[in-house]
């Protein structure tokens, strides 16, 4: 198993990789069939999506796919893609018509930094490139390996995924779920993502059906841990660890499985997410202790 100080340095690595290639794609030079790239509107893209954070989705699905035996160029590009439709999304929640925050990774929104329009174009614009970037011959798959990645991120951020999640979110702030309306909100919100993550390296890699359903059901132990951790978080966490506000939930009475259950309830809730994990991909043997080391690292994770 990695030490603790081994994942930090190889998520740090691979953080590296991902944004080297996000640098590649928001280059100021067009791209075939593109008239122009808005000098205004890249720097709000750049902003939103190049603004440091862990690159934890990434990393999920270049090890993912590295479980298998799978790496280069070709993965890395789904990963920057995937961090793209992730970036997008904190763009947009950020927004005062959203969750109205102005700090994001220690730095001002982009609503902040730009103005609102330019962030909800910048939002646009990401999500987009995702699938650009994802359907692009540049990235070396075939062609159906392709199509079925830019589906399973369509409905992973979609109306059944990410957007129906902040929509559900939306809507508990004045319509309190119940402990398994919050179950499905937050899968959707925060795990429909993190699940494609893990999928999506196996996917990419060839592997066969089993495999990626098995990995998908990491995805969706993990998907749950690292909102468990980030309610946690929000209550015991300081803005300044966070790099963003904290405490907003409590403060506006917003349900969430800590605030039914209480953070003993949800520190025994995460050990055993990441035992169950670790189960998931025991047929693995020590091929998996990276991902299982990452399952660790976001139940314990402290920002």
């Amino acid at each position: 198993m990695q030490t603790d100080i081994d994942f930090e340095t190889l998520l740090a690595s691979t953080a590296l990789r991902v944004e080297a290639m996000l640098e590649s794609c928001l280059g100021s030079t067009p791209a075939e069939g593109e008239l122009a790239r808005p000098e205004r509107l890249l720097a709000a893209m750049r902003h939103g999506v190049l603004n440091g954070g862990k690159r934890l989705r990434p990393f999920l699905l270049l090890e993912s796919a590295a479980l298998f035996g799978v790496d280069g160029e070709a993965v890395v590009r789904v990963a920057a893609a995937l961090e793209c439709v992730h970036s997008y999304s904190l763009v947009h929640d950020d927004l005062p018509a959203m969750d109205d925050d102005d700090l994001r990774r220690g730095q001002p929104t982009v609503h902040k930094a730009f103005d609102e329009a330019s962030a909800i174009l910048a939002g646009d614009a990401l999500l987009t490139l995702a699938f650009d970037i994802i359907a692009d011959p540049a990235t070396e798959l075939d062609a159906e390996t392709r199509v079925t990645l830019v589906r399973k991120l369509s409905s992973a951020a979609g109306i059944g995924g990410m957007v129906g999640g902040q929509a559900l979110d939306l809507s508990a702030a004045s319509d309190a779920p119940d402990e398994a309306g919050i179950i499905r909100l937050q899968a959707m919100k925060t795990g429909a993502l993190i699940r494609f993550a893990c999928e999506a390296g196996a996917i990419a890699a060839g592997a066969p059906k089993a495999d990626v359903e098995r990995l998908g059901e990491f995805g969706s132990a993990i998907g749950l841990a690292f909102q468990l951790a980030d309610d946690l978080l929000d209550r015991t966490g300081s803005a300044e660890a966070m790099g963003k506000a904290t405490g907003k939930d409590a403060a506006a009475g917003k349900a969430t499985l800590t605030a039914l259950h209480g953070e003993d309830w949800a520190r025994g809730q995460l050990r055993g997410l990441v035992a169950q994990a670790a189960d998931v991909l025991a047929p693995y043997g020590a091929r998996a202790d990276i991902l299982i080391a990452a399952a660790q690292f976001v139940a314990a994770r402290q920002r």
